[in-house]
């Protein structure tokens, strides 16, 4: 069955964003297009209450040293590290990762994961949206985590439902293939900007301008709201209704504790903070814990700095044990906390690196630039998933003796979001309206990984 959402209103992005959003200082909250009853219609269909959490290695991590090792190929192949067998019989990991090794049973693995793109923005784009890039770097679809926020909205009321933390960056564009896109900036993610691992730490644009209180908030609210009364030549229930819905979000946002209460990340006790790992990663991945446990639907968490041509085994002595400890503490905490079956948690990045190590030249004389690294690569990359209804203690496919390329299980990024939607109790045959009024699929193939559900 073809099902298309043509929102409500398709060209008050701007207006709307200026009007409620940019003078709040609030990004992401409506999910305006089926509308509230529609969407309590498809929870009370499909019994999902699900959030996502997207871990994003921004800059392209690589699967041999991690979570595909090839211990057996030719030394300048394999992986650095050894791997280590996990709590799941048969399931390895680098040796790097003894905290996540003690939890594979609560994930899974894709090895088989490609689009054959080794390019930061191309791959950044299929990976965030599934679709090809436009000229000069430019987004030319939604994010996954946008088409979330219009189809599914915040699952409690006064929180963002698309939120990224501290930054929604894609290969240094903000919010970049994060963004909305055509669909408009109100389905941009609220970002939170600063370092939840500083002491100091306050989310930017989470109060009130200057001089500027609740009563009068509300006063101006109220304002508008007679204005709108005034005889309006469009049809009542597109333009305003949904102009009306996005100012109610953005005043229950920003009048509301619910979401101050959600930043508030020195609320949790010392002793959880330290089993995230006490870093940005670290405590960006627990802020992303407490913003689905107060209601939003999709939250991403930035962990830059991967992009390693060179001096590749110093760069990830340093990330791994960051990633080891975010990724095992989150899911031990989701677990504890009885979230884990309905929070969905995805770890990727554009793309991955290339089997063969470089010489560290980049071009130049060997060991010019460092000690050796890995290149570009997307002709095989992986993803974590876990939660959210996922089966755990899986390796979905394989990749060749070198990790070159897919040997069995090939699954490309449209596959990857349309596990992603179902598991959100969402259509992955879904259509949207784009800009010019044309039906267009947000996936060409909406087949799920079906081992993973």
């Amino acid at each position: 069955m073809l099902r298309i959402d043509a929102g409500r209103g398709g060209r008050y992005c701007d207006g709307m964003s200026r009007r409620s959003f940019v003078q709040l200082g609030v990004a992401g909250m409506a999910a305006a297009s089926l509308g509230d009853v529609a969407r309590a219609k498809q929870s009370a269909a499909t019994g999902n209450n699900n959030a996502a959490i997207m871990i994003w290695l921004d800059g392209g991590p690589s699967h041999l040293d991690m979570y595909d090792m090839k211990p057996e190929a030719p030394s300048e192949y394999r992986g650095i590290w050894m791997p280590t067998a996990t709590n799941v019989p048969g399931v390895e990991i680098t040796e790097m990762f003894p905290l996540q090794a003690q939890h594979a049973d609560k994930f899974s693995i894709v090895r088989s994961l490609h689009h054959d793109t080794g390019g930061h923005f191309h791959g950044g784009h299929f990976m965030l949206t599934t679709k090809s890039l436009g000229p000069n770097n430019t987004g030319t679809f939604p994010s996954i985590g946008s088409i979330v926020a219009r189809e599914r909205g915040p699952r409690r009321s006064g929180m963002p439902s698309y939120i990224s933390v501290p930054v929604a960056s894609s290969i240094g564009l903000r919010p970049g293939y994060f963004g909305g896109n055509w669909m408009g900036m109100q389905y941009d993610p609220f970002q939170t900007g600063g370092d939840p691992n500083n002491a100091n730490f306050k989310v930017a644009n989470l109060n009130l301008a200057s001089g500027m209180t609740v009563d009068r908030l509300a006063s101006r609210r109220d304002l508008n709201r007679s204005l709108d009364r005034i005889e309006k030549t469009v049809e009542r229930g597109t333009l305003f209704e949904a102009m009306d819905k996005f100012d109610r979000d953005a005043f229950e946002f920003v009048s509301g504790a619910a979401a101050r209460t959600a930043f508030d990340i020195n609320k949790e006790d010392p002793r959880l903070r330290d089993q995230y790992g006490r870093s940005n990663w670290g405590q960006s991945t627990l802020l992303a814990r407490r913003l689905v446990e107060a209601g939003s639907t999709f939250v991403t968490v930035h962990f830059g700095g991967w992009d390693h041509h060179w001096n590749l085994e110093p760069g990830y002595k340093s990330v791994l044990p960051r990633v080891d400890k975010a990724v095992s503490g989150l899911l031990k905490d989701l677990s504890d906390r009885g979230m884990l079956e309905s929070t969905l948690v995805i770890l990727c990045g554009e793309f991955s690196r290339t089997p063969r190590m470089n010489d560290g030249g980049n071009g130049g004389p060997p060991g010019s630039k460092g000690t050796p690294g890995r290149d570009h690569w997307g002709n095989s990359l992986f993803c974590l998933l876990a939660g959210g209804g996922i089966k755990g203690g899986q390796v979905v496919g394989s990749t060749n003796a070198k990790g070159e390329r897919p040997l069995t299980r090939a699954v490309k990024p449209c596959n990857l979001h349309a596990t992603i939607y179902k598991a959100l109790g969402m259509d992955p045959t879904l259509h949207l309206l784009d800009h010019q009024g044309r039906p267009t699929p947000v996936l060409e193939d909406p087949t799920p990984i079906h081992e993973l559900l």
